[in-house]
């Protein structure tokens, strides 16, 4: 008897869906085709092992799935689910009537309980889009998928509750979530506060012009001067995700597997790797290409502490996705395209001994040593940096002053204004909201200059040595 089950796979941040075909026939043997990787053909025994402690079985015969587009690489555990209801429907024992108005994904454990999968949610996407009635997966993943409206989400925890519903017609409880509810939780409660900061005044004025326009900005300063701080406390005053910036924000994080119990993500992602991160990592990539970094970044902040510590060659992959804002991850079958739209804040010491233009401190580091270590930065990846700060230390009388600095409630609607000017600003270009995404085109409309303005920018060009596109990044700025 044949029979067709429906699941997914998940390449880039979109969904394509797997139709499993399962027939069985006279004979013994099992036989598993189309193009799956190890985790999935080592799922016969997670599949007897559960079915058999849930009363069921594997049918002793020649069984045959093909998992179509057979030319298209399946990879993960999540088909579980899938091959085990088209065994059981195959074999006839259970019913299959209105099995293939579903799409069913989920790995089993040897006690037939229903793990957590990855790319919940642009499969629930693609699935409402080819007209599913409902989609069934794992518990934990219930909420993120239950974001899309108009398709039934039901979240299991044992393949029990799944024979049964099939088999028996017993209801299973379906998921809702309130969207707008979900993305309106906590929206306003940033974890860090520009209150905390006791000085530092022209420095939080220059934040807030990279927040307000989405530029790059370094900080560079001694140890112990604040850059750290700072830079975490960037995203309490970037304005609120739109709805379509968190649905988008949520897809990149489900595809790697970390919206575990959680609906809508409707706070800006603050990432913040180590030195040691390898390019991949960092970009995305690998066998079977995975978001990096930088994609989980995107519609937030990526924090690079202590760059010069990074290798250069990781530093340097960065260059394009800096300018494209989406990174493309090319293979022999297939190419995936993650989007990478972040600001970038780095922080770095000015020499090697860190304290270079602290007043107060003696210099420690030769020429040559400042030369190599400032060499590890290029000076390609320092153009794509719009806004370079130096930051001091604060002084004692600001430090233990008892009154709080402006809070990064108050400066975040002073940024969220300018952000609203600038949307109606460029309302007619597509992929354009602020002033860090202007082409060379938009620069010429938008920034014009007077005959005074152009002197300083000439001067500032000729005494600094500065290039066409250091050029524009000051336009825009």
């Amino acid at each position: 008897m044949l029979t067709k089950v429906f699941g997914s796979a998940v390449f880039g941040v979109e969904a394509t869906t797997i139709t499993v075909e399962v027939n069985i026939d006279k004979g013994v043997g099992y036989h598993l085709v189309g193009l799956p990787d190890n985790a999935i053909k080592e799922s016969n025994y997670r599949i007897a092992a559960g079915l058999k402690n849930n009363g069921y079985k594997v049918p002793g015969k020649k069984i045959t799935i093909n998992m179509a587009p057979a030319d298209l690489r399946k990879e993960g555990s999540a088909y579980d689910l899938t091959l085990a209801l088209g065994i059981l429907t195959a074999s006839g024992q259970i019913k299959s009537e209105n099995l293939e108005r579903y799409i069913i994904m989920g790995e089993m454990s040897l006690d037939g309980s229903i793990q957590p999968i990855k790319g919940a949610l642009p499969i629930a996407i693609k699935a409402k889009e080819e007209g599913f009635i409902g989609f069934i997966l794992p518990m934990e993943n219930a909420k993120e998928a239950a974001i899309v409206e108009g398709l039934k989400v039901y979240g299991v925890e044992n393949i029990g509750e799944v024979i049964e519903f099939f088999d028996s017609g017993t209801p299973l409880e379906e998921t809702v979530i309130d969207t707008q509810a979900e993305f309106y939780k906590n929206l306003d409660f940033p974890e860090f506060d520009f209150s905390d900061v006791k000085g530092q005044e022209s420095i939080k004025r220059c934040m807030e012009i990279a927040a307000a326009g989405g530029h790059n900005i370094i900080l560079i300063g001694p140890p112990g001067a604040g850059k750290t701080m700072l830079a975490k406390r960037l995203p309490s005053i970037l304005p609120p995700m739109t709805l379509d910036e968190a649905l988008e924000t949520t897809k990149i994080h489900s595809v790697v597997g970390k919206i575990k119990n959680m609906g809508l993500m409707n706070q800006r992602p603050f990432r913040s790797p180590h030195h040691t991160i390898s390019d991949v990592a960092l970009v995305g990539g690998g066998a079977y290409p995975q978001p990096g970094e930088i994609s989980l970044s995107h519609n937030g902040v990526l924090f690079l502490d202590e760059l010069p510590e990074f290798k250069r060659g990781v530093l340097e992959v960065m260059r394009q996705p800096l300018e494209d804002r989406e990174v493309t991850i090319s293979r022999a079958r297939f190419t995936v395209t993650y989007p990478s739209s972040f600001m970038l804040v780095a922080s770095m010491n000015p020499s090697p001994g860190g304290y270079f233009n602290d007043p107060d401190a003696p210099v420690t580091s030769s020429p040559a040593e400042m030369q190599r270590y400032l060499g590890k930065i290029s000076g390609p990846l320092l153009d794509r940096i719009d806004i370079h700060i130096e930051v001091t230390p604060v002084p004692f009388e600001k430090l233990s002053e008892d009154r709080k600095g402006e809070s990064s409630v108050e400066i975040r609607k002073r940024v969220t204004a300018a952000r609203k000017l600038q949307t109606q600003r460029f309302f007619k270009s597509e992929n354009v909201h602020y002033n860090a995404q202007m082409n060379t085109k938009q620069i010429r409309k938008h920034c014009q200059m007077d005959e005074a303005s152009k002197e300083l920018l000439k001067n500032a060009m000729d005494r600094l040595n500065l290039s066409a596109r250091a050029y524009d990044r000051i336009l825009k700025d």
